[in-house]
This record gives structure tokens, C-alpha cells and sequence, in this order.
């Protein structure tokens, strides 16, 4: 199996191993092999090293002298950890997103068209129960709010977070699905358009409610 030259190496790499996680393919406790993974993609082992120590800062996987790279057995208690930091970054993000549009009108009109066609995205993904769309899309609507900020040290750290990840771990480990992923996103969004001061207190309580409860 080789890779097509997209990505960075690395990232494909890593990609290809979250997907193996998150689908089920390496379950829980469950060694990884770095030399079976490159041997897999037709590559060396130093990406495939390179990819394992992100994850591993994602704290997806840990490894050890003796037991080698394992996928970490994740507690709804360790997903629901993540959520009270994002949450702080995103209210952030919202309120300086909210002001830069209020003072940019191109930005804010720039922003909105984003956010609607995420939104329409999870509509379609809503009625055909599509997990994997639905969370592509409401990552997307969140970094498309955090880039908003126009603080790159913000988005930075947001993304640093692996939130396509948790997200999906989230739902397919612990079922914390929500009853609708566009009407929550809507909400957001009337607030964005009304420019209700409180968008920022709100952004912050939509993303607590996602967290999985342990």
C-alpha cells in the first residue's frame, strides 16, 4: 500500500494511524507496530516515529520500555478533560471573531458565507446520519470561528488540541452524539448575524455540552 503525496508524509502517516484508532482497527491496550505500519505504507520508519510522538502528545497513545506503543485505554473521564480548555479557547475566539466582523464587514460577510456552508454540510450529514460528516463538518464550522480571531497563537493552540480526533473518539467510543449537529450550529451562527454580546458565553456553553460525561 503506498500513499498519494498530499500531505506531508508525516501527516499522512498520522492520519492514517488515527483512522486505524478511531475505527477500531487497533482497539485499546492494543500494540501498535512501527515497523509493521511501515512496512505497510511503504515507508521508513522515521515518519512513522515522527507520527507516534504527536500522537502520543495527543495523549492518544503511550508508550514504554517494555511494552512498546499502545493505544491508551480512554475513560469518558479523560475525553470530558479537553472540553473545559477548548470551551475557553473558542469563547475567546468568538467574541474577538464577533468584533473584527462588527469593524470588518467584508471579514464578517467572509465568515458568515463559512459558517452557512458548514452548517448546510451538516444538515445533509444530519439527515443521512453520516458520523464521519458530521464531525468533518462541525470541526470545520469551529476553526473556521477560531481563524476568524485573526490571533494565530489561538488557533495555534486550538488546533494543537486534536479536536477532529477527540470528537470523533467521543462518538464512536462513548456515543455522545447530539440529537441534531446543524441546529445546535445554527444557534451559533443567529448570534454571529444579531451580534449578541453574549455569542462568546454561548459558543462556551455549546461546547461543554458536547463533552462526553463520565
Amino acid at each position: 500500500m503506498s500513499l498519494p503525496v498530499v500531505l506531508s508524509l508525516r501527516e499522512q502517516i498520522r492520519g492514517h494511524i488515527v483512522e486505524g484508532i478511531v475505527s477500531g482497527r487497533w482497539k485499546p491496550g492494543e500494540r501498535i507496530v512501527e515497523r509493521g505500519i511501515a512496512a505497510e505504507l511503504e515507508v521508513s520508519q522515521a515518519p512513522v516515529r515522527e507520527a507516534l510522538r504527536e500522537l502520543e502528545m495527543l495523549r492518544l497513545i503511550e508508550s514504554s520500555p517494555n511494552k512498546g506503543v499502545r493505544v491508551r485505554v480512554l475513560t469518558a473521564a479523560d475525553l470530558e478533560e479537553i472540553y473545559p480548555v477548548r470551551a475557553g479557547l473558542e469563547q475567546l475566539a468568538a467574541e474577538t471573531a464577533a468584533r473584527r466582523a462588527a469593524a470588518d464587514p467584508a471579514a464578517g460577510a467572509a465568515l458568515m458565507a463559512a459558517l452557512e456552508s458548514e452548517t448546510a454540510a451538516l444538515r445533509t450529514a444530519d439527515r443521512s446520519l453520516d458520523i464521519r460528516a458530521q464531525v468533518r463538518h462541525t470541526v470545520a464550522f469551529h476553526r473556521e470561528l477560531v481563524r476568524a480571531s485573526g490571533n494565530s497563537v489561538l488557533l495555534h493552540t486550538w488546533e494543537s488540541l486534536g479536536i477532529e480526533v477527540w470528537a470523533a473518539l467521543s462518538i464512536r467510543w462513548l456515543g455522545a452524539r447530539q440529537p441534531s449537529y446543524a441546529e445546535e450550529h445554527e444557534a451559533v451562527l443567529e448570534a454571529l448575524r444579531q451580534r449578541d454580546p453574549r455569542v462568546g458565553e454561548l459558543v462556551r456553553e455549546h461546547v461543554l455540552d458536547c463533552a462526553p460525561r463520565a
